[in-house]
């Protein structure tokens, strides 16, 4: 992991984020014509690491062939968050930060540490994909193609009440919440279990559950209660409470068109060749939201992944999904 130094950041609310830091990883050779250039923004408490296993030779982002850029975003470590910046802006301090800034962080990166202008590809899903959107739609001069997968360009209305209730109130409602001035954040374990249990329900489709299926078990448990407990416990108790609230506010309120626009007319100002992909029992993102947006952008591509584990598809947790979202990617880049 390394870390661009971005010094004093203006942020788009118009507060500065001293020192600011973004983390990222990098896979690949930049060529001469520095048009090579794939850049896969990760998603909400998943530092970029995460999604080192969908890079490989002889795979749609083949390290060989491209150079690709696994950057981080604001609240989550070690990029700048709540859980590592100093005094005045430490723990409830930090300041409020939107997925523009993200991706304006990210642009930077490319240009000063790289002289990187020109990005073949964005693709990524769930938050990454509010900021593939954020990227076609802000720099839509340097972007090519994008792929957006199971997310959107703004949460619909159920994945935002998902993010304040499910993600955000579970941790501010914690008794050792303290308005976020915790002295330690394993005081706060309590409220990140609830995010887990909550998460457990709600982001896999029900069939996931069903006793005829019992897909959890494809996991390696060998109990709902190990799953959760491994899989969903695992996931957000080593998280820090203020940065999951500081990324899930941020996602809620993102928006990447101007005042008074509609969804339809911000989409229709894509330029970016795009293919959009969603998944079967994905209630975060569900394909018939994803195919309209799709439909409101100038000759986009759409395409639904069959799959029982709905929006955790993304994890890569069977062999015929990871196919399938290669094929996606593989399918935005050579079209």
């Amino acid at each position: 992991m390394e870390t661009f130094e971005l010094g004093d950041f203006r942020l788009t609310s118009g507060a500065t984020l001293p020192a600011a830091r973004l983390a990222y990883q990098t896979f690949g050779e930049l060529n001469a014509a520095k048009d090579n250039v794939i850049v896969f923004p990760t998603f909400l408490g998943a530092p970029p690491e995460v999604l080192n296993g969908w890079i490989g030779e002889n795979r749609p982002l083949d390290p060989s062939r491209y150079f690709i850029v696994l950057p981080g975003h604001f609240g989550l470590a070690p990029s700048s968050a709540p859980s590592n910046t100093p005094a005045p802006f430490a723990g409830p301090a930090f300041p409020e930060v939107s997925v523009a800034d993200d991706v304006i962080a990210q642009r930077t990166l490319l240009a000063e540490r790289f002289d990187v202008h020109e990005v073949r590809l964005v693709l990524g899903w769930s938050i990454g994909a509010i900021q593939v959107y954020e990227w076609a739609l802000r720099f839509g001069d340097a972007v090519r193609r994008i792929a957006p997968i199971a997310g959107a360009p703004t949460p619909p209305p159920w994945t935002k009440l998902w993010l304040r209730t499910v993600v955000e109130e579970p941790i501010t409602a914690d008794p050792h919440w303290n308005g976020g001035a915790y002295q330690d954040a394993a005081a706060v374990s309590g409220g990140l279990a609830r995010v887990a249990h909550g998460s457990a329900l709600t982001a896999p489709p029900r069939g996931f559950y069903y006793g005829h299926a019992e897909v959890w078990r494809t996991l390696g448990f060998d109990s709902v209660d190990g799953f959760v407990q491994g899989f969903w416990e695992g996931f957000w108790l080593p998280q820090d409470p203020n940065d999951v609230v500081v990324q899930a506010r941020k996602a809620r309120t993102s928006w990447p068109g101007a005042d008074g626009e509609t969804l339809r007319e911000v989409l229709g100002r894509i330029t970016a060749k795009a293919t959009v992909a969603a998944l079967t029992g994905d209630a975060l993102f569900p394909p018939e939201e994803c195919r309209q947006y799709a439909g409101w952008i100038p000759g986009a591509q759409f395409r639904e992944i069959d799959s029982v584990y709905g929006h955790l598809a993304t994890f890569g947790l069977s062999e015929q999904d990871v196919k399938a979202i290669d094929d996606v990617i593989r399918l935005a880049l050579e079209g």
